[in-house]
This record gives structure tokens, C-alpha cells and sequence, in this order.
């Protein structure tokens, strides 16, 4: 038995850091939505017991630090699977680029193997498990637009936003999620901006969007990662209506309602750093 998921990049149009938690974790609050950015996973069913995880790219980790082995591994342990699994995953998004690249395979595979192994648990059951992978994961499962809190695994669904094109730029270097929280001043008061995001996506505002968009992350990264601040105003002057890190970065996206604007901010880009994405926002969850 085989099947294929896709496994869509998530952009952050929020990110407010509310303070530590006892657990270690800060509080946040956000709006994810899913862009038509997507690794693709292919399943297949085995008979040993094995869970074998192969990659396109192959700087990445086969084994148990794979957040798709991961996941595999707490379904075969939870249901108690004798069955194995083989997943390909083919990599189209960028790694360790604030994209949930990692998050939104395991996402994937728990909806995949979940189907395979035939265990019938639903879409609550499969985001709780992965909430136990990492904290973007639970989002990823459900997809769509929603509003995440606590450590970003408490999900509320809303309206998708305003159609648009997304332009997304990654620099090459990566960044360490766990060092930029670990950067941030937690105890620090900030405007949260989250409240006004979901008022413009209620209203189908695509100005008042623009005007909403805000990651508090953006104060640790940009003075340690100069080039992710650089390819910010790089966007802004190549005519994006906003733009934005998404997660802890370095990937940044613009926003524009004008498909005309895209070959122009895409080429202004391409001359800048090599991996530049011009895609769209995904309106519908996952399946």
C-alpha cells in the first residue's frame, strides 16, 4: 500500500511573545497560514516493522532526529502498529528558514501514516501527537489560517486572508529557533498585534493586514543576521505593499494584491540571494 501527502510552509502574518512559561517554553500568540510552497511524502507500507525515512537532500537527518521519523514512531507506539513504514520526502522548502519545513513533514506524516496503517484517529488526536514533536506541528496538521497559542499548539481556525501573492527570500544561512527565544526579553512589554491581524482578516482588508503585520522576533534576528534585514528593505524598495520575517527566520516574505508587481520584486530578489519563491496563500486546510 502507497500514498503521498504535501507538506505546505507556513509564513507568520503575527508573532507576539507574551512572556516565559513555567515549562520553559515562552507564551505566544499568532496567526500562521499555509502558502502553496510544499515538500511532497510519499508512504509505503512495510511488513518488518521498520520506519525508514529517505530524503531528497542529503545533508538532512534520516534517523530518529527527523521529525517525520518522529512522528511515525509515536503513532507505531501509541496504536501499537506491527506494520513499518518507508517515507520519501522530496524537499521544495527551504530548511531551517522559519518556514515549519520540519513541522509541517511531520505534520504529513502523521496524516499519512495515520491513513496507511489505517488507525482512524482523528484530526484532534493527530495535532495533540504533534504537539509532542514541536510546536508548529498541531497548525501544520490542521493547516489553513489560524490562531495559535500557549507554545503555539493551541489552534483556533479563522477565515483565510485577503487572496494575495506571497514573494519569500531566504538567505543562505540558516537560524536556531531555540537561540532566538532564547535572545529575546521575555519580561519586555510590546503592542500585540494579533487582536488587529484577525480584525483585517474578518473584514477582508488587505491594507489593514498590511498595516497589522508584526513579529517580535524580529528584534533578535535582524542585529544578529544583518542580510535578513537587508533583503526586508531589498523588498520594501522593489514595491511590496509590506513585508515581514516569518518565525524566527531568516526568510522573509513581501506581500502584493497586483500580480504585474511580482516579476519585478521576484527579479530584484534573484539578484540578491538564490532562493526566491514567488507563491500564493492557501485558502482551504489540510485534508
Amino acid at each position: 500500500m502507497k500514498l503521498s501527502k504535501k507538506a505546505p510552509a507556513k509564513i507568520n502574518l503575527t508573532l507576539d511573545v507574551l512572556g516565559k512559561r513555567a515549562d520553559g517554553y515562552h507564551e505566544v500568540k499568532m496567526v500562521m497560514a499555509q502558502v502553496d510552497l510544499a515538500d511532497r511524502l510519499e508512504f509505503e507500507r512495510r511488513k518488518d516493522g521498520k520506519i525508514v525515512v529517505q530524503m531528497s537532500e542529503g545533508f538532512l537527518p534520516e534517523d530518529h532526529r527527523n521529525l517525520a521519523y518522529q512522528a511515525a514512531k509515536l503513532l507505531k507506539d501509541k496504536y501499537q502498529i506491527a506494520y513499518g513504514v518507508s517515507i520519501f520526502i522530496h524537499k521544495n522548502i527551504p530548511v531551517a528558514a522559519g518556514l515549519a519545513g520540519g513541522s509541517s513533514d511531520a505534520a504529513a506524516t502523521l496524516r499519512g501514516v495515520n491513513e496507511l496503517w489505517e488507525i482512524g484517529a482523528d484530526t484532534e488526536e493527530l495535532a495533540e501527537i504533534g504537539a509532542l514533536i514541536g510546536s508548529d506541528v498541531s497548525f501544520c496538521v490542521h493547516g489553513g489560517t489560524a490562531i495559535a497559542t500557549g507554545r503555539g499548539e493551541r489552534i483556533e481556525h479563522i477565515d483565510p486572508p485577503p487572496s494575495c501573492w506571497v514573494i519569500l527570500a531566504k538567505p543562505p544561512t540558516g537560524v536556531s529557533t531555540g537561540e532566538i527565544y532564547r535572545r529575546i526579553d521575555a519580561a519586555k512589554k510590546r503592542k500585540e498585534m494579533t487582536p488587529a491581524m484577525v480584525e483585517a482578516i474578518r473584514n477582508g482588508n488587505y491594507e489593514q493586514l498590511c498595516q497589522s503585520l508584526s513579529n517580535a522576533l524580529e528584534e533578535v534576528t535582524l542585529p544578529l543576521y544583518p542580510e535578513v534585514g537587508q533583503i526586508k528593505a531589498r523588498m520594501l524598495d522593489s514595491g511590496v505593499d509590506a513585508a515581514l520575517m516569518s518565525g524566527s527566520g531568516p526568510t522573509v516574505f513581501g506581500l502584493v494584491d497586483k500580480e504585474s508587481k511580482v516579476s519585478r520584486v521576484y527579479n530584484a530578489l534573484r539578484g540578491f540571494c538564490s532562493q526566491v519563491y514567488a507563491v500564493r496563500l492557501l485558502n482551504n486546510r489540510n485534508a
